[in-house]
């Protein structure tokens, strides 16, 4: 058995591609925020639109004034964006718009996680705050990326990758055991509150999984 392979594998990772193939379709897809777009193998119409040029960006432009007409695309596809924009509520009105009625977003985006690409790291959301923003739309699925326990494994794992340790390389491999440790525990939480004596689902996760459909009309 490959330890060091299973210990350095990412957790925040493991779900995230599955969610994305699960949504995979040839309709033609805005991919917003796409840096290297990892997941077009699973869009083969996509449009990449990033702040930035790049390779495999198709369109450059600012996610909270999108240069592309109404209702061109039948999906859009933002992985891991919506934390890094100043304006959450305008880039989503813009989706919205570049959207076609009845179209798809797919859409991952952090809760509990440190600070990452700094200094463009604005907002971390909660299913209600994602609800809310949403509230225009039809949601179909708003889900948790993992369960309290494991969201506390990520932050061990995330603590050895982003700091420096004493110097000491050794203590990252034992935060990585940790954090492999601790996301084997769920089973020792039976029951979780949001408020006092208010039942909750996973007070803590990484991030949330949302699938919701533009319910505009022409």
């Amino acid at each position: 058995m490959d330890f060091k392979k299973i210990f350095a594998r990412k957790i925040s990772r493991e779900r995230l591609e599955p969610f994305i193939r699960k949504n995979l379709t040839d309709e033609k897809t805005l991919d917003l925020g796409c840096g290297n777009s990892p997941y077009s193998k699973y869009f083969p119409n996509r449009i990449g639109c990033d702040i930035e040029r790049s390779k495999n960006v198709d369109i450059v432009g600012d996610a909270h004034e999108l240069p592309i007409k109404d209702n061109v695309f039948h999906s859009v596809l933002a992985t891991e964006v919506l934390e890094h924009v100043k304006n959450p509520q305008k880039v989503i009105d813009e989706v919205r718009r570049v959207l076609k009625p009845n179209g798809k977003l797919i859409l991952t985006t952090r809760f509990i996680f440190p600070l990452h690409d700094t200094p463009n790291d604005y907002y971390r959301y909660t299913k209600y705050g994602l609800g809310y923003l949403l509230r225009e739309w039809d949601i179909v699925e708003i889900k948790e990326e993992t369960d309290t326990m494991e969201s506390l494994a990520i932050l061990f794992q995330r603590i050895s990758i982003q700091c420096n340790i004493l110097n000491f390389k050794p203590l990252k491999v034992f935060l990585h055991f940790i954090a492999y440790i601790a996301k084997h525990l769920g089973f020792m939480i039976k029951k979780e509150y949001g408020a006092e004596n208010v039942p909750e689902k996973n007070i803590m996760t990484s991030g949330y999984y949302v699938i919701a459909f533009n319910r505009k009309k022409i």
